[in-house]
């Protein structure tokens, strides 16, 4: 077995791209290698495409933000189902080859060349609202992308942050990234970067995406994984306040910073008044002797509001990150 994914079951095919031949012909057109550096590895199974596209549940007044596009692939069969696309593409190289393989949907189409770890909500907004024709709100609605190795996991947290309005993601990742979006507490995967993605939304499904199904095909496997934005609430349902989503952060990576260490000693050691936090500890029911792995995102929200909703004890610093 080469990983492909199953056949569609259509006969006709979710992107012309999506295939070697194709491929390789628009490759060798425009002089172009892939780059490791920047992560190409060029997808080339249209039953991923179709199956990315099932997850998706596209329609035309979504306005879809993708980071990668490469030379296209997954980017005209997004522009075949959604009413707008905007994408972020590093490659300077590719954007005549996006110029020519995605003409026919050019008026729904904004291209953005540039870092997508710079890129904000206005970045992306600007691109929207210069579109010619398209239905679709000048903001992104979903986020469907195949991310670049390098910075999937980084960004997928970034968007979800920041650009509110994205109800849904639909990303390929490394599936050691996958198993960490969508760990469970208590299990090695679990970590700083899984509770702060479960505070903006929640894994609703996932398949796996095997080697061959790229061209040049990568050394590790992949999975396709779908998150459904949840709005952030309190232990009592009311919905958090954006101080307070950052302050639920903030602990949460002053839990996860010394993971060997006891909850309290991690977060004490990053700042907080150990005074303070025994006082949180008790009105919110968490052991001070267990280990940050253990507890679920809702713990670190009840802590966070026991802390007085700030992230922080009295005269404590700021939690240093633990990243993603």
């Amino acid at each position: 077995m080469d990983g492909r994914a199953s056949e569609p079951d259509s006969q006709v095919p979710a992107s012309r791209l999506a295939n070697p031949t194709s491929t390789r012909t628009v490759l060798d057109r425009f002089g172009l290698a892939t780059k490791k550096r920047l992560g190409q590895n060029f997808l080339v199974d249209d039953s991923v495409i179709a199956r990315i596209l099932d997850l998706a549940e596209l329609g035309p007044a979504d306005s879809v933000l993708e980071v990668g596009p490469g030379i296209g692939t997954l980017t005209i069969a997004l522009l075949d189902h959604a009413g707008a696309v905007v994408s972020l593409e590093a490659d300077r190289e590719l954007e005549r080859v996006l110029a020519s393989t995605c003409a026919d949907g050019a008026d729904r189409f904004a291209l953005v060349m540039g870092d997508a770890l710079k890129a904000t909500p206005a970045t992306v907004g600007e691109a929207l609202e210069g579109l010619e024709r398209t239905e679709a709100p000048a903001h992104p609605t979903e986020f469907v992308s195949n991310l670049p190795y390098q910075v999937a996991a980084t960004v997928l947290l970034r968007f979800l942050q920041t650009m509110p309005t994205i109800s849904r993601a639909v990303v390929m990742v490394q599936a050691e990234v996958a198993d960490r979006i969508s760990a469970s507490p208590g299990t090695k995967a679990y970590g700083a970067y899984t509770a702060k993605l479960a505070l903006q939304g929640m894994v609703t499904g996932r398949f796996e995406v095997g080697p061959g199904c790229f061209m040049p095909p990568p050394h590790v496997n992949s999975a396709v994984v779908r998150i459904d934005r949840h709005a952030p609430v309190g232990p009592g349902g009311a919905c958090l306040t954006p101080e307070q989503v950052a302050a639920t952060a903030s602990v949460i990576d002053a839990a996860f910073a010394q993971r060997r260490k006891t909850i309290r000693n991690s977060m004490s050691s990053s700042g907080f008044d150990k005074a303070a936090l025994d006082v949180a500890f008790e009105e919110s029911g968490i052991d001070a002797g267990c280990r940050a792995e253990t507890l679920p995102c809702e713990a670190f929200v009840g802590l966070a509001l026991a802390l007085g909703g700030n992230g922080r004890g009295d005269g404590a610093t700021s939690g240093k990150g633990s990243g993603v």
